[in-house]
């Protein structure tokens, strides 16, 4: 009998990684892909919550870069996440896992204001919770989003898939043939090494709280329930080694 380490997990997914080749909007074949992966945890009576971000479709950073308000372009990208997470809770309840999307940014009309103990409640029955529109503040990734939501769900784990990399590496190993792939890392390593894992603000309040983070590819089918049973791929980061 198959026995998930994890009880509750936050898995963190890049806008990126629902465009699948296309590299942009949502690639139908992804998501389904990744419904059926998460499926497959939850079969296990793991209790699932997903951070989704929006690079798939507008990115705040960029935006500002282009001359619109910062605050602007971050609220846009948050808007843009809603939009995955309803991608996402479609493709789910396609395959029957119940699930409920909680947005940080009130709009009650497609999503559940984000409440902590209704969230828990939902994981508890057995239902995916998705938190869209990231905190709701400007100047925060939803890389911040996963680690913040993380501790206050008390997650046991962020895992954080990636649609082009296996874990973390000494540099980008597109352009780095020499790039060293790390099994384990502290969170002072990845910011003393600007790894560029999370932002420093994840990663200080990941470290913080205690929270370990596996980093791992997406795009081989089964790759989240390998991790949720404890199979070591990917890089995990932690508080100490």
């Amino acid at each position: 009998m198959e026995r998930p380490i994890y009880k509750r997990v936050i898995l963190k997914l890049s806008g990126e990684a629902l465009a699948g080749q296309q590299g942009f909007g949502i690639d139908s074949e992804t998501i389904s892909s990744i419904a059926q992966q998460v499926k497959q945890v939850v079969e296990l009576n793991v209790e699932v919550a997903i951070v989704v971000g929006g690079g798939n479709i507008w990115r705040g950073i960029a935006g500002s870069e282009k001359g619109i308000d910062r605050a602007t372009a971050d609220y846009m990208g948050m808007l843009a996440t809603v939009m995955n997470s309803l991608a996402l809770q479609d493709a789910l309840e396609t395959i029957d896992v119940p699930t409920r999307v909680q947005s940080s940014i009130n709009m009650q009309q497609v999503a559940e204001p984000y409440i902590r103990r209704r969230a828990i409640r939902h994981l508890e029955k057995g239902r995916v919770v998705i938190f869209a529109a990231g905190t709701g503040n400007p100047f925060f990734s939803t890389d911040t989003t996963a680690a913040l939501r993380a501790a206050e769900i008390e997650a046991e784990v962020i895992l954080m898939a990636k649609n082009k990399v296996d874990g973390v590496y000494s540099a980008d190993p597109f352009k780095d043939s020499s790039a060293i792939k790390y099994e384990t890392l502290t969170y002072l390593e990845v910011l003393n090494k600007n790894l560029g894992v999370m932002d420093s603000t994840a990663s200080s309040l990941c470290m913080d709280n205690n929270l370990p983070l596996i980093v791992f590819s997406i795009t081989e089918s089964g790759n989240i329930k390998r991790v949720v049973l404890g199979e070591k791929i990917g890089t995990i980061v932690k508080g100490s080694v």
